[in-house]
């Protein structure tokens, strides 16, 4: 399954989880659900659509942990939930290339004025998975362009 895909799906609701847990509480809830969910663990004389139901609830939970289990993949995945959020909450003020960016290299960023005085700020290790960058302190955005 590409990675642009499992976007698509919320993963931590299907972990019964919050974007904000820990490793640790994320793999508990792994834990109980696969268990719940696991082919072996139902009735043999269930039907056969329930069977089903409980295969790709065991599938999509399985999948969920491979996705916010690992840490390169989790972050990727919060990024792009931010992204997607951000979307729907402000306009693209304009689009920008990192190198229009001024460096900073005591805390590893790259930041640029918005018009409202505020600043639009990504930190070295993200500027490669993010796209929308929000001002901190108007709601308008600017889009960074990663060369193709």
């Amino acid at each position: 399954m590409a990675f642009e895909q499992t976007l698509k799906k919320d993963w931590y609701n299907i972990l019964g989880a919050d974007p904000s847990a820990n490793v640790s509480d994320l793999k508990q809830k792994y834990q109980k659900l696969i268990l719940l969910y696991h082919p072996d663990k139902q009735s043999a004389d269930a039907p056969a659509g329930t069977m089903e139901e409980c295969m790709q609830k065991f599938i999509e939970i399985d999948q969920a942990w491979k996705i916010l289990g690992n840490e390169e993949t989790k972050k990727k995945y919060d990024l792009q939930r931010h992204e997607d959020e951000l979307r729907t909450i402000g306009p693209v003020d304009k689009r920008v290339h990192l190198e229009e960016m001024s460096w900073n290299k005591d805390d590893e960023s790259f930041s640029l004025s918005c018009r409202c005085g505020g600043k639009y700020t990504v930190y070295k290790d993200e500027a490669e998975e993010v796209s929308l960058i929000s001002c901190n302190t108007c709601s308008l955005m600017v889009e960074l362009l990663h060369e193709s």
